[in-house]
């Protein structure tokens, strides 16, 4: 990036410190939380990093550091990315498995990627189950999720909102996951509440709550990796 006096950064955004930081002057349509949402970009290692390696957010770390630390994507064939915009993390299972089947879904447009099927979708839509086990040729192998909801500046209604969409993407997964197969999701600082953990718990044989070098320490964002579905329960007999 040019740090040429009189205009370095974006647009003439800012310039350099003497520690090398970028800062940002605040533009006059440019809010304050804005402002520093693009100094904290401009500042940030992991942003540079995937634009250096060709990938579509600095998400793309997260995903291959807890591969490295759980061993998430060696074998797997079918996935699932719930949530997939803007496309990172379906980048980095095609960088570690080209031949595996990979589905993306979210609300937003994601730009075409070679190899991936992508929906402009809800997951809560009656069809989405269906339409992502056709897409996939059968039960996946992995289930991730970086869902986040928009919040609204009141923490109890975002939390609420928050837990809603990581429940609906678990729920999701044990629909989704063949038995053994693994799940993925972002999920609140400290993992969630209890009753979250304890149905991870219940359908899954291992449960760990991580947060990954590249997840921002100001971030309250853990990630759950649950290991080893365990399968549906098989419904109960109503014969007398």
């Amino acid at each position: 990036m040019s740090t040429a006096r009189g205009g370095g950064g974006p647009g003439g955004a800012g310039g350099r410190s003497r520690g090398g930081k970028v800062r940002v002057k605040t533009a006059r349509k440019r809010t304050t939380s804005s402002t520093r949402w693009l100094e904290r970009q401009l500042n940030d290692p992991y942003v540079a990093a995937a634009r250096a390696a060709g990938y579509r957010s600095r998400a793309a770390f997260k995903l291959k550091e807890l591969d490295e630390q759980f061993s998430l994507l060696g074998q797997v064939e079918r996935v699932v990315d719930l949530g997939a915009a803007p496309g990172g993390w379906c980048q980095v299972v095609l960088e570690r498995r080209p031949r595996a089947k990979v589905v993306g879904i979210d609300l937003l447009p994601v730009e075409p990627i070679a190899g991936v099927i992508l929906f402009e979708k809800d997951i809560l839509d009656d069809d989405t189950e269906a339409l992502l086990l056709e897409s996939l040729g059968g039960a996946a192998d992995l289930v991730m999720s970086d869902m986040a909801a928009n919040t609204v500046g009141h923490k109890a209604t975002d939390h609420l909102r928050t837990m809603g969409l990581i429940e609906a993407g678990l729920d999701m997964a044990t629909r989704l996951l063949r038995p053994g197969g693994n799940f993925i999701a972002k999920v609140l600082a400290g993992g969630g509440d209890g009753a979250l953990t304890g149905a991870l718990k219940q359908s899954f044989a291992s449960v760990k709550h991580v947060k990954p070098p590249a997840s921002r320490k100001g971030s309250s964002e853990w990630y759950v990796v649950a290991q080893g579905f365990k399968g549906l329960a098989a419904p109960e007999s109503t014969a007398d």
